[in-house]
């Protein structure tokens, strides 16, 4: 997974595919580059719930084409690249009051070949200009978002101002168990969301070896999709 160190940054690669062969659409693997900045915290490096969240998305690869993508707390955005080399319109996001992790997003971008991905900052809980410019959303992303449970109603409040515009909208989310304590279920039933629960043998994910990582593995990931209430 280590490819080695430039400028301050260690580039580590995520091969999804590899340990399942070939696939039904000829495609038997993905590689992704990932720059990380050593000896620092949240989105400048990839955290395990982003492996798990970039498998599921490689999994359902054929049913990104063309379809809107927003990953939200991006960082070094390996779900939403893996999105976009798999075909979707992605654009990719993390909070306006953090430029580094901004830059992370363009880095990784750069790293993969995909500049025409846009990317804007997007602080939760804030109707800002660029949340209102953002098109219909088909699929937002986001992984180990749920840290902070300060931030949760934020988070939750942002998903259900962007699935305003497309009641259709899915949440695709992976988080870390840290607490059992910790839970979203009223905070659902307040901004008229819902999830259902993903197993993540469903999409082989449960490897403890995950893209060639062994973060998942060492920790408690789990995956949901969240919708409105009425679908």
């Amino acid at each position: 997974m280590c490819e080695g160190e430039k400028s301050g940054f260690m580039v580590r690669q995520y091969t999804f595919g590899k340990e399942t062969g070939e696939n039904e659409d000829g495609r038997s693997e993905l590689v992704v580059f990932i720059p990380e900045i050593l000896n620092s915290q949240y989105g400048t490096y990839v955290w395990p719930c982003a492996v798990v969240l970039a498998q599921y998305v490689w999994f359902h690869r054929r049913e990104l084409t063309g379809k809107k993508i927003l990953e939200i707390g991006a960082g070094v955005s390996l779900p939403g690249v893996v999105a976009a080399k798999c075909g979707g319109e992605v654009i990719l996001s993390d909070s306006a009051e953090l430029p580094q992790c901004l830059e992370n997003c363009h880095q990784s971008c750069q790293m993969n070949g995909i500049l025409e991905v846009p990317v804007i900052g997007l602080t939760w809980g804030n109707i800002a200009p660029d949340l209102l410019a953002l098109p219909p959303l088909d699929i937002i992303l986001g992984s180990d978002v749920f840290y902070e449970p300060e931030d949760f109603e934020d988070v939750l409040s942002s998903v259900y101002f962007l699935m305003q515009k497309s009641s259709q909208a899915q949440f695709w989310t992976s988080y870390q168990v840290r607490s059992t304590n910790w839970s979203i279920e009223d905070l659902l039933y307040k901004w008229d969301l819902k999830c259902t629960d993903v197993p993540l043998m469903t999409f082989d994910a449960h490897s403890p070896h995950l893209a060639g990582s062994d973060l998942p593995g060492r920790h408690t990931v789990k995956m949901m999709i969240i919708t409105a209430n009425n679908i």
